[in-house]
């Protein structure tokens, strides 16, 4: 492995980040579980990033990739595409959104630029409004209104980015306040923002922020911003690229947890919908997606091998109950971790919905990040087998736990006893 790494790092960017003061080669996986070019085998809470949604190497997903191969990889959007079209029908009956159009891309920061080309073209503004904390892609555009300064390497952008309240519910000048109040005041916060600028295109907000540590705020936010938004002809954009798919188990889209009022006028996709092939995308009512006056092309979103692997999870998923799975699996998983944490300092609280999990550290007696020991817990749990992620605000301080969709009961249970161990031996 010391040859790959040192191959890795003579031909790759710097900022190419790699877990592990020994980075692993994952060389294949099986349900639940993967195993590195050393053949250590993990149970793995992280599935590529929230991507392997139902599960590695589910059979009825490698055999539609394969049968789709045999007869034609790739064509572009200039020809008629089976496979596209019977996906896209199935997202848009799903989305909830009337009169949906859908456009494929290859990944979460395609889609989300999308959809601000579209909001910004159909609003005639280069305003957006975005939440503090929030992360949604790493292209020129979506840096640009990312509200999380570890991943957001440039102040240049194509974009006038305004930062409203609420994306974190227990840090920040109304973490102290009620449900009520906290959303009161976030109201409050964008009205006051709209009174000093001129129109924006958008809000764009993940229901639950990803990369931001798995935060979220009250349910009923984004239906209060809404009524906000509505007065001023503003769009909502809901970046669903890790909360879609049923994966906060309560819901089917992370937004439905503010569905008063409706849907979003765009929702932005991808991750677990491929289970690990490159399926991005926007959904938007059609008189926003068709607002475009020039030719545009896809060339690989849409691609036959990859619709046929969505096609195939999404049945699998559906199917299966996935959703009805990351609720009570997630449930059981969360209340044995907020166990464990009532008994150690440096386990500041554990959060989420469903199997979206987060567990931000500090230091013990301050409410101060503790990224070392974020990154200590990550070392020893993938030494007792188990790889999970992390991220956060001000510094990456935060756990973050999302498994495939069909982890079982047992697994939870094992995953939650080496991360337990993980943790005491961190605090």
């Amino acid at each position: 492995m010391t040859d790959l790494y040192s191959r890795h790092r003579q031909v790759l960017p710097d900022w190419l980040a790699l877990y592990y003061d020994e980075p692993i080669e994952i060389t294949h996986g099986e349900g639940r579980h993967v195993w590195d070019s050393a053949g250590n085998k993990y149970l793995d809470f992280f599935g590529g990033i929230l991507t392997t949604m139902t599960a590695h190497a589910l059979p009825e997903v490698t055999k539609a990739l394969g049968e789709q191969a045999g007869r034609i990889i790739h064509s572009s959007t200039l020809y008629l595409n089976r496979p596209m079209v019977e996906l896209a029908e199935r997202i848009a009956q799903l989305s909830g959104i009337p009169d949906a159009r859908v456009f494929f891309t290859t990944s979460g920061t395609e889609a989300n630029d999308t959809a601000l080309l579209l909001a910004t073209a159909y609003r005639r503004s280069n305003t957006i409004l975005a939440m503090r904390n929030s992360y949604h892609g790493r292209s020129f555009s979506t840096v640009g209104i990312t509200g999380n300064r570890s991943w957001s390497p440039t102040s240049l952008s194509p974009l006038q980015t305004l930062y409203v309240h609420g994306g974190v519910r227990t840090r920040g000048p109304f973490a102290e306040l009620d449900d009520r109040a906290f959303i009161a005041a976030c109201v409050a916060d964008l009205k006051d923002i709209l009174g000093h600028t001129r129109p924006p295109a958008a809000l764009i907000a993940e229901p639950v922020q990803g990369v931001g540590g798995f935060t979220s705020p009250p349910d009923g936010l984004y239906a209060a911003f809404r009524e906000v938004l509505k007065e001023h002809g503003i769009l909502w954009i809901a970046d669903e690229v890790q909360t879609g798919w049923g994966r906060t188990g309560e819901h089917f889209w992370g937004w439905q947890a503010h569905a008063q009022g409706g849907p979003p006028d765009i929702v932005t996709f991808a991750k677990g919908i491929g289970n690990g092939t490159s399926v991005g995308g926007v959904i938007a009512r059609a008189e926003i997606m068709n607002c475009l006056d020039a030719n545009s092309i896809s060339t690989f979103g849409g691609t036959q091998v990859t619709m046929a692997a969505g096609l195939a999870n999404l049945a699998y998923l559906l199917e299966h109950d996935l959703q009805g799975n990351a609720r009570r699996v997630g449930g059981m998983l969360i209340e044995r971790l907020r166990t464990v944490a009532a008994q150690l300092p440096g386990v500041r609280e554990v959060r989420g919905r469903g199997l979206m999990i987060g567990v931000e550290l500090v230091r013990p007696g301050t409410d101060e990040a503790d990224p070392r020991s974020a990154s200590a817990v990550l070392e020893t749990a993938r030494e007792g087998g188990l790889l999970i992620g992390k991220g956060g605000g001000h510094n990456t301080s935060a756990l973050r736990i999302a498994p495939p969709l069909s982890l079982t009961v047992a697994e939870a249970e094992e995953g939650a006893a080496i991360l337990e161990r993980a943790l005491r031996s961190a605090y």
